[in-house]
């Protein structure tokens, strides 16, 4: 049985837990839309009795064009998550792209998160895995774009290498074809729970059309929001054991993966059906 336990938080996550709820902003923008975003989902989360972390990017170091919105950077990104984190009493979920990111972001960050296209990065992967071990959070580290589930035991193996201790998360978020979509396999669910780790979902990043938003000549990522929903219901359905999920106020002004993103005013619809869905299945 594949079990992992946040212990300052009292959150667990795995066979027989309560479906979590990963969420928040693709990216920080400043901190009053940060605080906005944590409270509104704080509170959402709070009435379904359903374990929330919250969720933002400080860069987007993978964006298509050079010139698109990355983020604060580090610094001031961890300054706001840290604010985020005192203000609601929140676990926090952030991304890293460099090794010498892994120690601060652990200090402030709950869950360490590896972005896919990096999910194969050694070094990376194994300084994510210590620093977070000394830190008391885990690793969601999301199956790249071009593996299989099964790819993802190589992943695993690394980081069992480097620390003693089980805190691995993988998250499916879809395989690209190379022909601006991504198709995610609802049985792949399934096979990287069979790795022994629980399994999220990144509803949003999977309904992504990678390089095809005509809005910006295929310089951004399109999307199709109203994917999201689909993919999350099924994933949860599929026995996935927690969902990611990106919200912002007026998505259509977000300054990045926007065409992806939900609108905040979806989040209490769409988190209650996915605790039912949880609740039928695990009946």
């Amino acid at each position: 049985m594949a079990v992992l336990h946040l212990e300052k938080w009292n959150l667990s996550i795995g066979d027989g837990q309560p479906l979590v709820c990963i969420a928040g902003l693709n990216v920080l923008e400043d901190v009053d839309l940060a605080l906005e975003t944590a409270r509104h989902l704080k509170a959402l989360t709070a009435d379904l009795d359903m374990p929330f972390v919250f969720k933002a990017s400080f860069d987007k170091a993978n964006r298509s064009s050079a010139q698109s919105y990355r983020g604060p950077g580090m610094a001031r990104g961890l300054e706001i998550l840290a604010e985020v984190k005192a203000r609601f009493d929140l676990p926090i979920c952030t991304d890293i792209h460099e090794v010498d990111q892994a120690e601060p972001v652990a200090e402030v960050a709950d869950l360490v998160q590896i972005p896919a296209f990096l999910c194969r990065q050694t070094d990376l992967v194994n300084a994510a895995a210590r620093a977070v071990q000394r830190n008391g959070g885990l690793l969601h580290v999301k199956k790249g774009q071009f593996l299989a589930p099964d790819d993802a035991r190589n992943i695993i193996d690394k980081i069992k290498e480097a620390v003693s201790a089980d805190l691995t998360i993988l998250c499916e978020r879809g395989v690209s074809f190379g022909y601006h979509n991504l198709v995610v396999d609802m049985l792949g669910i399934e096979q990287m729970k069979q790795l022994g780790v629980p399994v999220t979902i990144d509803a949003t990043h999977s309904t992504q059309l990678p390089g095809a938003n005509p809005l910006s000549n295929g310089a951004s990522a399109g999307g199709r929001r109203e994917g999201v929903p689909i993919i999350a219901k099924a994933a949860v359905a599929a026995g996935a054991d927690g969902v990611f999920l990106e919200f912002h106020p007026r998505p259509d002004q977000a300054l990045c993966d926007g065409p992806s993103c939900l609108p905040l005013s979806a989040a209490a619809g769409l988190l209650r059906t996915l605790k039912a869905v949880r609740a039928a299945v695990s009946s």
